[in-house]
């Protein structure tokens, strides 16, 4: 079975829906499954942020996640049109794995959700995008043959899918925004087979 990491980070709730819907679409693809991970929160002094293990939801990521993958969905919620601290400490860790070479040929693919609709979608989406490029990942987008990513009237770009939450977090996702979301995990997993081939 050939298994796609979708890594998240959601502190209201919108990117932790995103990934299931991304992770959706890779377990529509036969000989493909999804492993959903997050990250913990970044506290603000030195000290331990959140327990070891999370009280609900996916588990936490661990970089043997990250090197036993055949590809990447990362998604976080856009913080002054970047990522989350909380992922980006996490990809801050990777030296190691960047040292030996671990993640180079695998593809990836990135998410986001901003609380306006012009709160940095592409920008936070193409930041993200930086240090997988740096592990020597095959970034993927999503491509102008996807009817949604034309007509969508919120989130949704060809860099990746983006979800408009509103303020309060509490705008749901549209259907474009959904299907582009499953649009992704599929992508994602018929090119890692692909390359596994």
């Amino acid at each position: 079975m050939t298994e796609i990491l979708v890594l998240y980070y959601s502190a209201g709730g919108s990117v932790r829906e995103m990934a299931h819907l991304v992770a959706r679409g890779v377990n529509h693809v036969e000989g493909a499954s999804a492993r959903l991970r997050t990250v913990p929160p970044v506290a603000p002094r030195t000290q331990v942020a959140e327990p070891p293990v999370p009280d609900e939801g996916a588990p936490y990521a661990e970089l043997a996640d990250l090197e036993q993958c055949a590809g990447l969905a990362l998604g976080s919620p856009t913080r002054f049109g970047n990522m989350a601290a909380a992922p980006k400490y996490f990809l801050d860790s990777t030296g190691a794995l960047w040292a030996k070479g671990a993640l180079v040929g695998k593809p990836a693919a990135v998410f986001t959700s901003t609380a306006s609709l012009h709160g940095g979608q592409e920008t936070t989406l193409t930041s993200m995008m930086l240090p997988l490029l740096h592990h020597g990942m095959l970034v993927l987008g999503l491509p102008y043959t996807l009817p949604e990513v034309n007509t969508t009237a919120s989130g949704g770009t060809p860099y990746g899918p983006s979800h408009w939450a509103g303020a309060g977090d509490d705008k749901p996702l549209t259907d474009d925004e959904r299907a582009l979301c499953i649009a992704l995990g599929k992508r994602l997993a018929e090119t890692a087979l692909k390359l596994a081939a």
